[in-house]
């Protein structure tokens, strides 16, 4: 028997209140793992491009739609056996699979060999997101969650960020080989760290008016929760904002490192040194100060105003991300790249707290996977591919600069997801939320 099993439930929830930080930051730790590992083959792409003679469309297929096929379906079985069961040992075997799997695709020989990988790391990470975002909302009261889901989604920005550093440094001195296994097999020790001390906090536990134990709370089938979902037409609409959101996020950082490479003349190690560490350090102080700034107005106003807030970051970020297109000379380009990136890390955490907050407690971990099954297979999946195929049938027409246009045609979508933020918003307000 668990020793945890042998202490009254007040003695646990104040147990698990008491670590919370430390659970907040390991799993943070392990989303930055999950988003290096999954991120660096964009830094590596002109490198397997030329080492495995790759087109552009099998490169998109590998930075997407080979690993969100198998990461977002699995995802949601995943997710309702963490609805049931002990999230933090789904975390712990989760993030040790994928850190293995990223280690192995360092062996690869050819596509298919390196698809077959991805897969693995897809599978991995399958099981690391909704349960980390179930307990996150049980340790942390709605007027906090905003904040603290913008602290876990530093493992997205700094993740990616870092991981093209350390990717490009390494490649650029022994091989894109080494550097998939030098950033994958960390990854098993903090698995081990993860399963020892990360705390399994009751359901619900800092919602104050549902602080009904598990046992007591009716079971809820998997089409139940969907239809659920379906019918709250503000979760409906911050779903389809984030999805659109992430296609044009996962399309600009899965291609963003070669189109500076190709049209603005850029080395690997430039794009470590000079771009990608700073933008993730700049992205990530958006993420924080959006989530304060997200806590304070739903404070003030209720947590509808949080869906305006993140509107009105990416209305502000928009003409600055489309002249990094249009901008020929390397700096002006570059400092438009960062300018929208202050703003571009704040939806992530809001998000995810105002999901996480319209979800029935039983149901928290089933509907963090169904956002994550839209984001995966059409941002992830749809983002990277799609500017792949762009690319190769605008070669004959642009040359060298179709991926500049295939990735301007994607960034067009932003209005689409600003007008879903706003929806979510005032449907949200119309309830009373």
């Amino acid at each position: 028997m668990d020793a945890s099993t042998t202490v009254p439930p007040e003695g646990r929830d104040a147990r698990a209140l008491r670590r919370r930080g430390w659970t907040l930051a390991l799993l943070t730790t392990a989303y930055f793992f999950s988003f290096m590992d999954r991120q660096i083959l964009s830094i590596l792409l002109e490198a397997i491009k030329a080492d495995l003679k790759l087109s552009d469309t099998q490169l998109g297929l590998l930075s997407g739609l080979v690993f969100a096929l198998f990461y977002a379906t699995l995802g949601l079985p995943i997710a309702r056996l963490a609805d049931r069961s002990s999230r933090s040992n789904i975390i712990a075997i989760s993030l040790a699979f994928w850190s293995l799997m990223t280690a192995v695709c360092g062996f690869a020989q050819n596509f298919t060999h390196l698809m077959f990988a991805r897969i693995g790391v897809g599978i991995g990470e399958a099981g690391f997101g909704p349960p980390s975002q179930s307990i996150i909302a049980d340790l942390y009261p709605p007027e906090k969650r905003a904040s603290a889901m913008a602290i876990y989604s530093l493992g997205v920005l700094l993740g990616g960020g870092l991981g093209i550093v350390i990717g490009g440094f390494v490649a650029h001195s022994y091989g894109w080989r080494i550097a998939m296994m030098v950033v994958g097999l960390p990854g098993v020790a903090l698995a081990v760290i993860m399963k020892l001390f990360v705390v399994e906090p009751r359901r619900g536990l800092s919602d104050a008016a549902s602080a009904t134990p598990l046992a007591d709370l009716p079971a809820i089938s998997l089409w139940q929760g969907i239809v659920a979902m379906w019918r709250d037409r503000a979760a409906f609409h911050l779903v389809a904002a984030i999805t659109v959101t992430s296609l044009i996020g996962y399309a600009v950082t899965g291609w963003g490192p070669s189109y500076m490479q190709r049209s603005l003349g850029m080395s690997m190690l430039d794009v470590s040194k000079y771009v990608a560490l700073p933008a993730a350090f700049v992205a990530g102080g958006s993420a924080l100060i959006g989530g304060w700034l997200c806590d304070r107005a739903a404070k003030r106003h209720g947590v509808f105003a949080q869906s305006y807030v993140v509107a009105i970051m990416k209305i502000v970020a928009f003409p600055f991300a489309l002249a990094f297109y249009f901008v020929d000379d390397l700096w002006m380009a570059l400092g438009s790249y960062f300018v929208a990136a202050i703003f571009a890390g704040a939806y992530i955490g809001p998000t995810y707290a105002m999901i996480q907050h319209l979800a029935p407690l039983r149901l928290r971990s089933t509907w963090a996977a169904l956002t994550l099954l839209a984001t995966s297979l059409l941002g992830l999946g749809l983002g990277p591919f799609a500017v792949g195929q762009i690319s190769d049938l605008l070669r004959p027409t642009y040359g060298a600069e179709s991926l500049r246009w295939a990735l301007f045609s994607v960034a067009m979508l932003t209005p689409l997801g600003i007008f879903h933020y706003w929806r979510a918003g005032v449907l949200m307000k119309r309830a009373g939320i």
